[in-house]
């Protein structure tokens, strides 16, 4: 099991030191150049693994709030961009998405799509074949999906296009399980705090929060033969929560890093 943060709770160097993964978001927002993350690669020591958030123009239609931190001009017409549909557009902002990925030589590519991309036989067809594309054209990265909204409803529609696409199930433990494939054999988890809505990024995690993630994992390993877990946390206080479960994991008896 591999334990981080989704993106830097402190400074990058001391991140280096005290954790073996991250899972950088500033690609999320507007791409860094990729001579900036060729050198946050070189800053990391042997054996870090990087994973990449991918670009919201990919996932968030440009009424997202947070586009306006896309600084870049975008070819095209802006309205086709987002929600995993395949256009033209949509295929090449994830041709820039795997650019990030193959500077920093992540190995998750982090599909996270809004609540108002929920469940509906169109959506669904539409990103079965963008992420059937989308896994085709990625290089060796693995591709994970966290689907926001009502599709957890729909498990079969949802197992169906996972599977096929040979997309992991990205879930927050503490809301969800994950959908695990026949084919697969690790998973990856983002941790938005306990409470709320989709999110509570101000939650706090205790240790018995702790205890029951590590008991939680472990039902997940015995259950599936799973061979890696990634625990990534993604609240307020990430930078001491994903420190503290480490400590939990490992009195629990599990293999973390």
């Amino acid at each position: 099991m591999v334990v981080g943060c989704c993106g830097f709770p402190f400074a990058r160097a001391r991140y280096f030191q005290t954790y073996r993964s991250v899972e950088v978001q500033q690609t999320f927002y507007d791409p860094p150049s990729v001579d900036t993350l060729r050198r946050w690669r070189e800053e990391a020591p042997e054996g870090f693994v990087f994973h990449v958030k991918a670009w919201q123009a990919v996932t968030h239609s440009r009424r997202s709030p947070t586009w306006r931190r896309i600084k870049r001009s975008l070819p095209g017409n802006l309205d086709n961009y987002g929600l995993l549909r395949p256009t033209e557009e949509n295929r090449w902002a994830w041709r820039v998405t795997l650019e990030t990925a193959e500077a920093l030589g992540a190995e998750y590519i982090v599909l996270q799509t809004p609540p108002s991309l929920g469940y509906s036989p169109e959506n669904a067809q539409r990103i079965e074949e963008f992420l059937s594309w989308a896994v085709g054209e990625a290089r060796g990265f693995k591709v994970g999906w966290e689907p926001r909204g009502d599709w957890h409803e729909h498990p079969e529609e949802l197992k169906r296009i996972l599977c096929s696409a040979r997309v992991v199930h990205i879930v927050d433990p503490f809301r969800r399980q994950p959908i695990i494939c026949d084919w697969q054999r690790e998973t990856y988890f983002r941790l938005h705090g306990i409470g709320g809505g989709e999110v509570n990024y101000r939650y706090r995690y205790t240790d018995q929060d702790h205890e029951k993630l590590a008991e939680t994992i472990a039902k997940l390993i015995d259950e599936y033969g799973l061979e890696k877990v990634y625990v990534m946390f993604n609240n307020v206080y990430m930078g001491q929560d994903a420190a503290r479960f480490r400590e939990v994991a490992r009195q629990k008896g599990l293999n973390v890093c």
